[in-house]
């Protein structure tokens, strides 16, 4: 059985298919301008409008836009109450069309479900869906550390903490950006900080959950003051998994025995990688799968219609 998921995000556009094994997702980056740190809601869903027919015309050229037994659509960031950005109006409008037309049912599920969803299955693990764990959404919007637990065949993610202000992303955007780098950053910053990764600020944790506009200011203190711009990237990333990783040993001291999964774009940052998974036994998603898809979108999807024909 086939699944269509299709998730049209803050920065990306993007569709995949999920047969309940394997998959294929078609991605792209939004177009932000050089020196801008990221777009208007308006320009975001113009910009996804235009691209998903290409989306789509990937995913038929590779094979996969066959038999599909249902749609899935990430229609807002999270599964809570008042949660909402127009961006995935794109995505949840096209979704329901193309389900009508093809005669099969349309799925919702939140971009941080499908995150969630995307990371178990690339990471290996699956069977975390099933299972209460803690989790990270770390991405250019979003620092949180989640309680999950399975709901239905879905999930449902409680927030325990996290940051308090700027995200990891946006502290790491913000970085590259001030030193000249294209945004989103993360990738250019990650290869920047390799080998320059030997200091870092002890950011105050205050049980799970703590403020990184603090080290914005120091940042952009490093840079008046002429410092390289490999030691400012290093500085950044490592003082990022110290604090998330101290704040995963915390939470874990409440939740002991619970596995640590990792998502999102800032999650497929190398350091933040190694630290994790040697200290707290963290798993990750596969890289490509960290940034924003639609793969879990069609992976839930998948789940919820075996669990309807099941009834």
């Amino acid at each position: 059985m086939r699944t269509l998921g299709i998730d049209t995000s803050n920065y990306t556009t993007s569709a995949a298919v999920f047969d309940g094994a394997e998959g294929y997702n078609a991605g792209r980056l939004l177009n932000v301008r050089p020196g801008e740190l990221g777009l208007r809601q308006s320009d975001a869903l113009f910009q996804h409008v235009k691209a998903l027919p290409e989306r789509f015309q990937e995913l038929k050229e590779a094979g996969w836009l066959e038999n599909l037994a249902a749609v899935g659509v990430s229609n807002r960031p999270r599964a809570v109450e008042g949660s909402y950005m127009p961006c995935f109006l794109a995505g949840d409008s096209l979704g329901h069309a193309l389900a009508l037309t093809l005669g099969v049912p349309c799925f919702r599920v939140s971009h941080q479900q499908g995150h969630l969803a995307a990371a178990a299955w690339s990471a290996g693990h699956l069977e975390l869906l099933d299972r209460p764990m803690l989790a990270w959404h770390l991405s250019g919007g979003t620092t949180e550390l989640l309680y999950v637990e399975p709901e239905g065949v879905n999930v449902a993610a409680r927030r325990i903490g996290g940051t308090s202000d700027i995200s990891a992303g946006q502290l790491i955007d913000r970085t590259g950006v001030l030193l000249g780098l294209d945004f989103p950053a993360g990738k250019a910053v990650d290869a920047l900080a390799d080998g320059h990764t030997d200091r870092k600020f002890s950011v105050k944790l205050n049980d799970f959950t703590f403020s990184l506009s603090g080290m914005e200011n120091k940042v952009r203190a490093m840079a008046e003051q002429g410092e390289a711009a490999e030691d400012i990237c290093g500085f950044v990333l490592e003082t990022v998994a110290d604090v998330v990783c101290r704040a995963t040993l915390a939470a874990l001291k409440q939740y002991p025995g619970l596995p640590v999964l990792c998502s999102g774009g800032v999650a497929s940052n190398r350091r933040l990688r190694a630290v994790l998974a040697e200290r707290c036994g963290a798993v990750f998603a596969q890289p490509r799968y960290s940034t924003d898809n639609a793969m879990g979108t069609a992976i839930l999807a998948c789940r919820l219609r075996e669990k309807e024909l099941e009834a």
